[in-house]
């Protein structure tokens, strides 16, 4: 019996997030979406489902792993967007008559085996949908599916706890869970909740607080003189959190990053870097992006209504009273930026000058409030390579394939804005 994870039609309201990446490698609370999967399953067989674009440069970043092929006679296809609990083989079995999981009008996993499998093998090459399906029966579940970006957001205080228990549970960790080097003068409350790993380092004066949550500090994360960090929060393997931050609660730092200044309820996903002052809240970060110093979001409206964003263009309400900036990968800020509540930056931006730029800005675009014109691809893609060559990183020939790729594919929409 083969598991394998995938996309359906539904992957692009998580844009900009996933135009460089398969919707289960975004992060919501310690892990990807992909790994609570693979948590709930252990030890089973498992191929990877991505849009054909993504395909080549999938495969180079999953060696050994079948991508867009099925091996098997009998398969277990369960939807990247779930955010799955750890009992998620007990509310879907591995084994079981062919049938389609539900969650509302989303499928949520597929069991095929026969002919019910060669008519999801012809969709491979393609993102699958509930149509695709109409012959099987049907089963309703209730666990979370992610929607929007936001949902992600909403979601990853809860899921830090989850994954904290999960993780060190797994590691058999025990009472030994402050393993790193802890200097004199740091402050942890709560220290029961509160795991360092090996090779992490705490300077004087900074401060844990578990009160409210966990606090997982990863291997050598260092930690800067008088930074302060509230739980629940996740400091990914490499990571350094500078002098004076103050990191509040429902924060993931993904692996090799560098933060400072003022954060909330934020996910930064690895590679990324937000050193100085200003404040960032209620708003997720994509990979190889960095924030200039005293760059700001707002995440609150004055009259505290919901919050209205753009997703592809289009403006959906959020339902949602905080939201600040949706970022996509291998974006930059100079110093001084503002955005405004729910303001959207898409993939390989770089926005500068006075002033609110537009709440929606198109992948590829140069500028500000003032003026905006393309940022062309082969420049961005030059500055990606120096972006990863400081942190001992190449980029291949699929990646630069895709920079491409996804510069064509919001061209419609600089094109709208007059650039």
């Amino acid at each position: 019996m083969q598991l394998c994870i995938l996309e359906d039609d539904n992957y692009s309201l998580l844009n900009p997030l996933v135009f460089y990446r398969p919707v289960y490698n975004l992060i919501c609370g310690m892990q990807t979406l992909r790994n609570k999967i693979l948590c709930a399953y252990p030890n089973v067989k498992y191929s990877l489902h991505c849009r054909p674009y993504l395909e080549n440069f999938v495969k180079s970043k999953n060696p050994g792993i079948e991508v867009n092929n099925i091996n098997d006679d009998k398969c277990l296809f369960i939807n990247g967007r779930i955010l799955a609990p750890y009992n998620l083989a007990e509310i879907i079995p591995l084994e079981g008559e062919d049938k389609i999981y539900k969650i509302g009008d989303s499928i949520a996993a597929v069991r095929a085996s026969g002919k019910n499998l060669e008519l999801v093998k012809r969709q491979l090459n393609n993102v699958i949908s509930n149509s695709d399906f109409n012959n099987l029966p049907a089963e309703t579940i209730k666990i979370p599916i992610i929607d929007f970006i936001w949902d992600l957001i909403y979601n990853n205080g809860k899921e830090l706890v989850n994954d904290y228990k999960f993780i060190l549970k797994r590691q058999q960790i025990g009472k030994n869970n402050l393993q790193g080097e802890i200097y004199d003068g740091v402050h942890l409350v709560e220290k029961e909740n509160i795991f360092i790993a090996e090779g992490a380092v705490l300077k004087p004066g900074s401060v844990i607080d578990a009160s409210n949550g966990p606090v997982y500090i990863d291997k050598n994360v260092k930690i800067f003189p008088n930074a302060v960090i509230e739980g629940p929060a996740y400091i990914g393997e490499n990571s350094q959190v500078k002098i004076g931050a103050t990191i509040y609660e429902n924060v993931s730092i993904g692996h090799t990053c560098k933060i400072g200044g003022e954060i909330e309820d934020v996910i930064f996903l690895p590679f990324s870097n937000k050193q100085h002052s200003g404040f960032i809240g209620h708003a997720y970060i994509g990979s190889w992006v960095n924030i200039g110093a005293d760059t700001s979001c707002s995440d609150l409206k004055n009259n505290y209504g919901y919050i209205k964003a753009f997703v592809n263009g289009k403006e959906v309400n959020t339902k949602v009273q905080f939201l600040g900036v949706i970022m996509g990968d291998h974006s930059k800020t100079a110093i001084n930026t503002m955005f405004n509540t729910g303001t959207t930056v898409c993939f390989s931006c770089n926005i500068f000058g006075a002033g609110f730029p537009e709440r929606y800005i198109p992948s590829f675009s140069w500028g500000g409030h003032d003026s905006m014109n393309t940022y062309e691809v082969e420049k961005s893609i030059d500055t990606a390579k120096k972006a990863l060559k400081r942190r001992n990183q190449e980029i291949n020939s699929y990646e630069e394939d895709l920079f491409r790729k996804i510069f064509d594919l919001t061209k419609h929409e600089r094109t709208e804005r007059g650039y």
